[in-house]
Order: structure tokens, then sequence, then C-alpha cells
């Protein structure tokens, strides 16, 4: 069985999110599972100075112009890239210029890049064919849909990583796109008056995956379907809608392996910890105290990911004693809130704005509780590395968040089950008593060192994903 998974980013090469660290790891826990699996991407300038020893595979005349289609290899999986300078070779990230206004011509950059992968189903590479067509969020959306307009070639499966993100075009741009009239219609992409196409990978997949259990759940109510529920409840009564949890890569997010900490460390030998909590109070200018709670936020700065509660809740955390760092960047209010609240309490607040892989690991190894308070998250990675690395998750009970952490309630203390904890509002008194209960837990040590070998012995193996994706590619066969 030959996969084809078509997506905008791969880690380490290009990340603007947890869609790059998805398509880093799972082809390769794939192939280990014994699934030839091989992805293709647009040629950004990242990408392709990461790959450099590519051969090309194939020139094509398109609606976007000349694209050439390269093939090389990147940590034992093969990459396709499409090479089409005047769309990908830009400065910014790859939807925004420098100035963060998405390129006007979005709409046929990743055109090209769903028509690409259709491409490839259709037999493009004569020595390497799919059977399966994998594509990933909006950019790859319409592969599902040209795959369908030439008669479903290959079988196509579409997953979504977050329904915010819609890619919404005008409709005068399908003519231009070489889509066929008919697939203008709201039995189709089209969504408001405009070309959707995440809508196209909705309505045109052979089987939707969304990124975890109870998002998948989610996402067929009108709270969190963003317009697309009815589409996505009718999908669930078919049972073309599956939720696949994401999961960890061992390779980039293992304490014990882990060269980016100033001590490894593992469940058995927890003591180092102090050491890399010790460090990370130096780097932010906190106060060295190893007996006060170092909370942690590493995120984008949104009121998605539920941080103005946090800026909310922050006077009750430190008179509780604890401390809070913070590494993440995003909406100017949440970034000026949380740099004023760095500059009122010195000592107990520590923030640095922007992002820092390297740093985001420093914090993992330092902190004690990592917060990830989102109104919505369909499955959420920060909570996975904190468990990983012993760092217990504090999280509001949606999507994967609610898949991933069980609260340290008494009845999880008494079954084995608590790893973290767990809050089901989306308000700041709620948060505030999840805060409350971490306290408490704190103030007995050896229930802390449970619940946090407890949570570092869960296993969220990318291994097995892989093999919930095979089976259900299996099943479309």
């Amino acid at each position: 069985m030959q996969v084809l998974h078509v997506c905008s980013e791969i880690f380490p090469l290009l990340k603007t999110g947890g869609l790059a660290d998805v398509v880093g790891a799972l082809p390769a826990a794939q192939i280990a599972e014994g699934t030839d699996t091989r992805v293709l991407v647009p040629g950004f300038p990242d990408i392709k100075k990461g790959i450099a020893n590519t051969k090309v595979v194939a020139k094509l005349n398109t609606f976007a112009g000349d694209v050439e289609l390269l093939f090389g290899m990147f940590d034992g999986v093969g990459i396709y890239i499409i090479d089409a300078p005047d769309l990908y070779d830009r400065p910014g990230s790859p939807y925004h210029d420098e100035s963060q206004y998405a390129y006007v011509d979005n709409y046929l950059r990743f055109a090209l890049l769903g028509w690409m992968g259709c491409e490839m189903g259709c037999g493009l590479d004569t020595w390497w064919r799919p059977d399966v067509v994998h594509a990933h969020d909006w950019h790859a959306g319409l592969a599902c849909a040209y795959l369908a307009a030439r008669g479903r070639p290959a079988k196509s499966v579409f997953t979504v990583h977050n329904l915010a993100y819609q890619g919404l075009f005008a409709a005068k741009h399908l003519d231009e796109i070489q889509l066929p009239p008919s697939f203008f219609d709201m039995h189709g992409l089209e969504f408001f008056g405009q070309i959707s196409y995440l809508k196209a990978g909705l309505f045109f997949a052979d089987h939707i995956t969304a990124v975890s259990p109870t998002y998948a759940r989610e996402i067929t109510l009108a709270e969190f379907g963003y317009g697309m529920e009815d589409l996505l409840r009718q999908r669930h009564m078919e049972g073309r809608l599956t939720g696949i949890l994401n999961g960890v890569d061992p390779n980039i997010w293992d304490p014990a392996q882990d060269l980016l900490l100033t001590a490894r460390y593992n469940r058995d030998v927890l003591d180092a910890k102090q050491e890399n909590k010790r460090q990370l109070q130096i780097t932010m200018g906190l106060k060295i105290d190893d007996k006060v709670p170092i909370f942690a936020v590493v995120s984008r700065l949104t009121k998605q990911k539920g941080l103005d509660l946090v800026l909310e809740a922050l006077p009750g955390l430190l008179e509780q004693g604890g401390q809070l760092v913070l590494l993440g960047a995003g909406d100017a209010v949440l970034q000026q809130g949380f740099l004023a609240a760095a500059a009122e309490y010195p000592g107990q607040v520590g923030v640095q704005i922007g992002y820092h892989e390297a740093f985001s690991h420093r914090i993992m190894g330092g902190a004690d509780v990592i917060m990830v308070p989102s109104r919505f998250e369909p499955c959420g990675l920060t909570q996975l590395y904190g468990l990983k690395y012993g760092t217990l998750p504090l999280v509001r009970r949606t999507g994967g968040l609610a898949d991933t952490v069980f609260d340290s309630s008494l009845e999880n203390l008494a079954d084995g089950v608590a790893s973290g904890f767990a809050f089901e509002d989306s308000n700041a008194w709620s948060l505030l008593r999840a805060i409350r209960r971490a306290f408490v837990l704190w103030s007995r040590p050896s229930l802390w060192r449970y619940v946090q070998r407890q949570a570092m012995a869960m296993d969220f193996s990318w291994q097995v994903a892989a093999v919930a994706y095979r089976d259900l590619y299996q099943r479309l066969l």
C-alpha cells in the first residue's frame, strides 16, 4: 500500500504550528509499520534548502505556470517538492508576507498543491503511484476535489487539524484553478458565495479524520463546527468521520535523551528535573526556589488558546505562591498584558515574546505545570509533551485535551489514571479552581511524584496512530 501525504509544512524544515509536527513524524512511523509513505510539499525556501540532493521527476505546464516536480529523501522519508519559484520562493511565512498580510494569490499557490496531489494520484511519477492521497487542512483540501473531478483514481483522506481556518477565496477564481463549474454548489465547495478549500476536502474526500476522537464529535456541533457542522454530522452518520489522536515523536521529545535540557531524567529518576527548574528560574529572572511550583505557557497568544483567562487568573496564581513562565507570540493586547505582568511581578513572572523551539524544550523540562486552557483544541501537542516530561498539564476539557489528560480527582488517583488537572467552563474562576487543585497536590510531594510517573508512563507514540491510519486505508481500499 502506497500513501502520499499532501501538506504545506513539515518539521523540522518548516513549521508554523502543530501541523508540521504531525507531518514530520507520522510518515516515518507509517514506514516503520510497513506502509510505503511519501510526502508532497510546496517548494518553500526552507524546504528546498533542507533537501539538497533532489532529482527532477516531471516538468509540467499548469494553470499556475511552469512547474517542476522534484524528489529527494529526508530522514528516511521520500519528499516530493513542487518547484514553482514565482509562487513559493518568497520571504515571510508560507501564508503571509513579512507584514503578516496574506498573499493575494494564496488561492493559486494552494490550488497548485492540491492539483499536484491529484496528478500524483493519476500516476505523474511513473515509478511510484499512491493508492491513497492523504490531504491535510485547507491548504491541501482541493486535492480531494481534483481527484473527484478525475474519477477518483486514488482514494482520498482529509485530515482536519483546525476547522477554524477554512481557506476562503472569491468564486471568480473557479475557472482559473480548473475545477468544473458544477462543483461550485452547496453540495460541493461553495460556502456562502465563496470557494472553501476546507469544504472541498470535507465534501469530496472518501474519508475525513480529525486529530482526536473528542474533536471529531465536537465539530458536528454548531459551537465548534464553524458552519460545517451539518456536513460533518452527515459524514459522521455515514461512517466517514473518524478521530485519530496525534502522537509524540520520541526522537525529539524524550527527557531521557533531550540534549537541550541541562539535565536528562526519566520517570524512575526524577530528581534531575530540579536542575532544569533551577536553570529555568535563572534564565527567566525568577526567584530561585524549588519549593514553589512553576506554571508554564508555551503557545500562540490567542483567545482560542484561553490565554486571556490566564491573565485574569494570574493574581490568584501568584497569591498562592506560584511562578509563571510564558513563551509565545500573537495577539498584541495579550503580549502587552503578559509583558506588563512581568514588570509588575518581578521574580514571579517571566515572559519571552516570540517562539524558540529549543527554549520550549527547556521550559518543558524545568516547569512543574504546563497550562493549556483552550476554548477549543483539536488535539493539542503541548499537553502531550508535558505528560512525557512529567510537567503536569492543566487543561480545559475539550477536544484532544479531554482525550489525553485525566484530572487528579480522588477517583482517578485511586484508579491510577490521574495525569494532570482539567476544568470544564471557559472562565477564569473555573481555571483558578483547577490551579487551586494543583497547589493542593503540590503540597503532597509523594502524591505529586506518583502522578508524574503516571503521566510519563502514558503511551502517545506515533506507532499507535500509524496503525489506526493503516487500518483506515485498508478499509477504504
